[in-house]
């Protein structure tokens, strides 16, 4: 592609109906200034398109995203201000360079193991009236378009970035509010600019006339500080926010996180791995290690005395081998002084019962992971000891908790901690967490993270429930814990069916199952079904949805056989299905809630037909599908 001169307009239609729209982000023009000079990337056949602009006016930089001539992103701003230079405004294009990025890459967790990754990706060089220097990064994919800068010369701290997100006045918008853990609820309005004015989390997702569009972050560490969105009332602009307002410490060259749009339609959107496929490739050289796969969660199950209880954690082990879940988690109290509750024993070295609890487990093929707070792992003497310890031990994995900060200082940590996790070969959970940001693909070993309301907590509805699929899970592992039927308050209290199809819904390394051993014997048909859920995935699919009020997602294992699951918010109804499963015949058994319990009904379809399933209110259903043969009526291994 030819390298445009400053003084040439490439005349584009999508960019001219693009650019022509003016913004409250963007200063007016005079009636008789000439248009912006804009250049257009253009990704893989089908892919969204991303126009570059600069004001003449001002050289304020912009960009805008279409998809087949509409609009996803209006002209939006773009930029960075440093201590020394202010890369918002007053720019010069010097020069541009385009790639196709073409990789393959495999990982443990999420969607799908392979993935096949085609990018267009345009550099382009700008330089402010004194000579500073700032490359925009752009890339464009099938599902999404993304943008990074690039200072090749150190020009201080950043003080703050220019970047936003500037949405068409119709877009519908589905945002939760920001907060350090990550966990608040997300709220449906009827367009971006009716959101309240405050802080949002990166993982917006808006309804335009282009698609939908979720916006989010990748390849974020320690070199940078987490983002957040900011909003003013009435304004169709959500901006960028650094943690705090705190400037980002630099020393020389610097490379940003990626800001992604995510887009599509929904099925593009919720299947996307885009996330992921920006983010920088496994610093795990040995992934032989890394097994994926259901646990047996105790926190919920057990509470505090379980969490010190050798005793009741073996019972624990005992029943996660009988389903042939390949995990259980102890959680906190195991470190603590007999009888106490967070003081730490000083001899958990030599007093712990935890190297027994491995035995036990080793025996009977199930893994051991433990809690931590992190503050354990901070200082780096005493990280070394906790995590050598625990893989001398045999321990699997850990769970960290309590982070609670997505500061540069804090992301750093993050940096330290996944290394050093790493090669102690001890899988990860993160709770009081950032949200996966690309995590995955560089750090394989990395199973999920919560950074969502979860089971544990009491405030989640129907509504919530069905707006995950399209929102956080979207972008990594979700530790939602499903499964805990003992809990009365759950939004789904009155749909086991529901609760069940949770598992398959939601995606994560570690499927951490909350429920307690007797909730499910009760449920047998829910027991049975859980024996059945693999290690990980080969495929996902969205079947239907309508984020906040219904989702159902197919996601295959590696026999070939689909897992189904789904949820609805509103009153009972019967639901239809599009078994999107391949070609053929397949045996569908669904499980529903009947009168008397949960009911499992095998229904024989081909590829593409229509499934009607009855739900109750709040409720949802799960499925398990094979390949139909005359005779054949289980699904089952």
């Amino acid at each position: 592609m030819a390298v445009p001169s400053r003084t040439r307009t490439i005349a584009l239609t999508l960019c001219s109906a693009l650019l022509a729209t003016a913004t409250a982000t963007l200063p007016a023009r005079a009636e008789n200034a000439a248009p912006a000079t804009s250049w257009e990337v253009r990704g893989p056949h089908g892919s969204p398109t991303a126009v570059v602009s600069l004001d003449p006016a001002d050289g304020r930089p912009a960009l805008a995203v279409g998809r087949a001539g509409r609009t996803v992103l209006e002209p939006s701003p773009l930029g960075l201000v440093t201590e020394r230079a202010d890369f918002s405004r007053g720019l010069t294009l010097t020069g541009r360079s385009d790639r196709t990025v073409t990789e393959r890459y495999t990982v443990p967790t999420g969607k799908s193991h392979e993935r096949s990754v085609r990018m267009t990706e345009s550099r382009f060089r700008f330089r402010t009236a004194a000579g500073a220097r700032m490359d925009l990064l752009t890339r464009v994919a099938r599902d999404g378009v993304a943008y990074r800068y690039v200072l090749p010369d150190d020009q201080g701290d950043v003080v703050r970035e220019a970047s936003a997100f500037t949405l068409p006045a119709t877009a519908e918008a589905v945002v939760s509010r920001y907060r350090a853990d990550n966990e608040l609820p997300f709220t449906r309005y009827p367009s971006a600019a009716s959101a309240p004015a405050g802080a949002y989390s990166l993982q917006a997702l808006f309804t335009t006339d282009g698609g939908h569009a979720l916006i989010a972050e990748s390849d974020l560490s320690g070199s940078y500080a987490g983002a957040h969105l900011t909003h003013t009332a009435g304004s169709p602009t959500f901006g960028v926010g650094l943690w705090n307002d705190e400037p980002v410490q630099v020393s020389g060259r610097l490379t940003t996180p990626w800001r992604a749009v995510v887009t599509g339609d929904l099925a593009t959107v919720t299947e996307s791995t885009f996330t992921d496929d920006l983010a920088a490739g496994s610093r795990v050289r040995d992934t032989s290690w890394i097994k994926p796969g259901a646990a047996l969660w105790t926190w919920l199950a057990g509470g505090k005395e379980a969490g010190q209880s050798l005793a009741a954690q073996k019972k624990y082990v005992d029943y996660a081998a009988e389903r042939n879940w390949p995990y259980e988690v102890v959680d906190a109290g195991w470190y603590f002084k007999p009888g106490e509750w967070e003081v730490i024993d000083p001899d958990w070295q030599t007093n712990s019962w935890m190297p027994e609890l491995v035995r036990h487990g080793e025996e009977r093929g199930v893994g051991i992971h433990v809690w931590l707070h992190y503050t354990l792992l901070t200082d780096p003497a005493e990280r070394e000891k906790w995590l050598s310890t625990l893989e001398r031990w045999g321990v699997k994995g850990v769970k960290i908790d309590f982070m609670d900060s997505e500061s540069q200082e804090r992301m750093a940590w993050y940096d330290d901690i996944l290394a050093a996790t790493a090669k102690h070969h001890l899988l990860v959970n993160f709770h009081g967490s950032t949200i996966p940001k690309g995590i995955q693909r560089t750090w394989p070993h990395v199973m999920t993270l919560e950074g969502v309301g979860g089971e544990e907590k009491r405030n989640n509805t129907a509504e919530q429930l069905a707006v995950l699929p399209f929102t956080r899970n979207v972008i990594g592992s979700m530790d939602f814990t499903p499964g805990a039927f003992h809990r009365p308050f759950r939004p789904n209290a009155g749909s086991d069916a529901g609760e069940l199809g949770l598992t398959v819904l939601y995606e994560s390394g570690i499927q951490n199952l909350a429920g307690t051993p007797e909730s499910y014997d009760a449920r047998p048909q829910a027991r049975r079904y859980l024996e059945q859920l693999p290690t990980g995935w080969e495929e996902t699919r969205l079947l239907t949805g309508d984020p906040g009020r219904s989702a159902v997602l197919a996601r295959r294992a590696s026999d070939g056989r689909w897992f189904v699951g789904g949820t609805f918010a509103g009153a009972a109804r019967s639901v239809d299905v599009p078994m999107r499963l391949g070609a053929g015949r397949w045996l569908v058994e669904t499980v529903t809630d009947g009168p008397s319990g949960l009911v499992r009904a095998p229904h024989v379809v081909r590829g593409g037909d229509t499934l009607t399933v009855p739900v109750v209110a709040d409720g949802g259903f799960a499925a398990l599908a094979c390949r139909w043969y005359p005779g054949r009526t289980s699904c089952d291994r």
